[in-house]
């Protein structure tokens, strides 16, 4: 679905880290946690790809929030966009995750940008479980208030150690698997690729389920580009894997079925 959607609120949240919110009434009650939109950047001259966005949140009011960093021309001049601004939206696009089901306990991994990828997830889950935050440091986690305000429990790790635990966010990950909380839990995950394939391994290790969603560098956003291909397990190929499209077949999938290297 394409819809010309005006810019609500364009604001930091700190470092370079922005909160963007969008009028969009026709995508929002589509919308599933987990699910991207393919933004147009307005201003944006001779660029005219669009650029993937992990959606946020989307309100029953038709409000769609999307956090992002600025670390090219693109986030560079959707940051100085201003309110009233309207940017062509399309969405929502990919594979979302399923909620969890009232008798799982939910353990989300999220690094860098995963948070707001997971935000949703954790918003709409009818048991709060923990959700397990990393970054490389504190001036690099996003949305924690906002999940304590879920009531989802909060752990951070640092790389640094400026914030919560030193290290990768998989050592909490560890922590937990070794004292489960709970004999039924679900585990999600969405971040750094690195992340991504430690917390599948860790998964399939201790013969536990999950699923994770493979954030990718996209182009077209519908399939037709084959620029966001991941591995994903295929017996019937020679090499026992075949390519699968994120913005197809993804960005969500099952930890059990992607290749691992």
């Amino acid at each position: 679905m394409l819809e010309n959607c005006p810019i609500i609120k364009n604001e930091c949240i700190g470092g370079d880290y922005y909160r963007i919110v969008f009028k969009a009434p026709e995508i929002c009650p589509k919308v599933k946690p987990g699910q991207f939109v393919h933004v147009q950047i307005a201003n944006l001259r001779d660029r005219i790809l669009r650029r993937p966005f992990s959606i946020c949140d989307a309100t029953a009011k038709g409000e769609l929030t999307v956090i992002y960093k600025v670390i090219g021309e693109g986030t560079a001049v959707l940051s100085k966009l201003a309110k009233g601004t309207e940017c062509s939206l399309m969405g929502p696009q990919g594979k979302p995750f399923n909620v969890p089901k009232k008798n799982q306990l939910p353990i989300i991994v999220a690094g860098g940008y995963g948070s707001a990828a997971t935000y949703m997830l954790a918003k709409q889950s009818p048991t709060k479980g923990r959700i397990l935050i990393g970054a490389r440091t504190s001036s690099d986690l996003i949305l924690v208030d906002e999940f304590k305000r879920t009531g989802f429990e909060v752990l951070v790790a640092t790389e640094d150690g400026s914030e919560g635990k030193k290290g990768f966010v998989t050592k909490l990950l560890d922590e937990i698997i070794k004292d489960p909380p709970s004999k039924s839990m679900s585990f999600y995950g969405c971040g750094p690729h690195g992340m991504l394939m430690a917390m599948g391994r860790i998964l399939l290790k201790n013969t536990l389920s999950g699923e994770l969603s493979l954030d990718h560098l996209m182009c077209c956003g519908i399939g037709a580009c084959y620029a966001c291909v991941v591995k994903v397990k295929d017996e019937t190929k020679t090499d026992g894997w075949r390519f699968a499209r994120t913005c197809k077949e993804g960005p969500v999938f099952p930890a059990t079925a992607i290749y691992y290297e």
